[in-house]
């Protein structure tokens, strides 16, 4: 087992992941500025994971963008007095119309808050890291499934700071062969845990589907708002790849074990189902699966949105032996699950 660094690990996909990562007997230290996130995903997160003590899991509250609170981070060592062995890089900001009025803020944070952190790794001889990117660095693809070969053409600043990222890691690799490295690019995680003692806690109005219609199924808010009804798909709305968010978590365990295995940097890998679901598909499937009627609204389309994204993850399958395992059905019962139990998110 190893002793793991977690950037931005009290997020959405950072909690669930960090508890899958306790139960395999990994510790971890958690660093997080808890700018878009609570204290209290990881409290529950050690709840779940039954630790007797703080020992597997300590928490550093820091900025990425702070070279003190990075090396206070790399610098926690483990139960047994262990060093960091690897990091699993969530810290970043994430909305595609905020990087649009907020270009420079993106870069800022995704871009230079990287390049920081890769630069104290390399003071403390921690070499091994996975990155949070994400599918839409392809742009607006014509054909689909998305592989991994795709032309990358991001068309927003949140996913062009998430490809320069990915540039800067590749000419690491390319002058340090030390490193190790994986690059996951992942399509839409929903969902939670089935407890319902975590999940997506946003703050204000959702930016994603899913936390809006659970948001409107509790009441929270009047109607959901479905953005455009004149895309070139079936039924007008745009169509996402949505997987759970336990079985992306899944992935990052599998893809920093492997690192640590091999010694070597993974490809690029896509994480997704394969089958892609509108917008009013998801809707339809959460009304079946909760018996609760979402009232929506059509409205303008979003600036940087496209009509489809649908990603093809046999990569992952073939190298991590990876593919979801939880279906769509799944997803509406376990993020229904959350919200209900914890309608103001972790304010409760």
């Amino acid at each position: 087992m190893a002793h793991l660094l977690i950037t931005g690990g009290a997020g959405f996909i950072g909690s669930h992941t960090c508890l899958v990562l306790l139960e395999a007997g990994h510790s971890l230290v958690v660093l997080d500025s808890f700018a878009n996130s609570s204290p209290e995903a990881l409290r529950r997160v050690a709840e779940l994971a039954q630790l007797p003590d703080d020992k597997r899991l300590r928490v550093v509250e820091g900025d990425i963008r702070q070279a003190a609170d990075l090396d206070r981070a790399l610098s926690c060592p483990g139960p047994g007095g262990e060093a960091i062995a690897g990091v699993i890089h969530f810290a970043g900001l994430k909305a595609v119309g905020e990087s649009v009025q907020q270009p420079l803020r993106y870069w800022d944070v995704n871009v230079n808050g990287s390049r920081l952190l890769i630069e104290a790794m390399g003071r403390h001889g921690c070499r091994t890291l996975v990155f949070s990117s994400t599918s839409t660095v392809y742009g607006e693809p014509q054909t689909f499934p998305i592989t991994e070969s795709f032309t990358t053409n991001p068309l927003h600043p949140y996913a062009q700071t998430k490809l320069a990222v990915e540039w800067m890691l590749q000419a690491l690799e390319t002058s340090e062969s030390e490193w190790r490295i994986s690059r996951l690019r992942y399509f839409n995680p929903v969902g939670a845990h089935p407890s319902g003692r975590i999940g997506e806690d946003p703050q204000g109005i959702p930016n994603n589907l899913f936390p809006f219609i659970t948001q409107v199924a509790s009441g929270q808010r009047s109607e959901l708002r479905i953005f455009g009804d004149d895309w070139p798909t079936p039924d007008g709305t745009g169509i996402r790849d949505y997987l759970h968010v336990m079985d992306l978590a899944d992935a990052h365990a599998l893809a920093i074990a492997w690192l640590l295995e091999h010694g070597c940097s993974l490809p690029v890998l896509n994480l997704g189902t394969g089958r892609g679901l509108s917008v009013l598909e998801v809707v339809k499937a959460f009304e079946a699966a909760t018996g609760i009627p979402i009232p929506r609204a059509f409205v303008a389309r979003r600036d940087g949105d496209v009509p489809k994204l649908e990603g093809c993850a046999d990569r992952a399958a073939e190298i991590l032996g990876w593919r979801t395992k939880r279906s769509l059905a799944d997803i509406c019962r376990d993020g229904w699950a959350w919200q209900s139990a914890n309608p103001r998110g972790y304010d409760d």
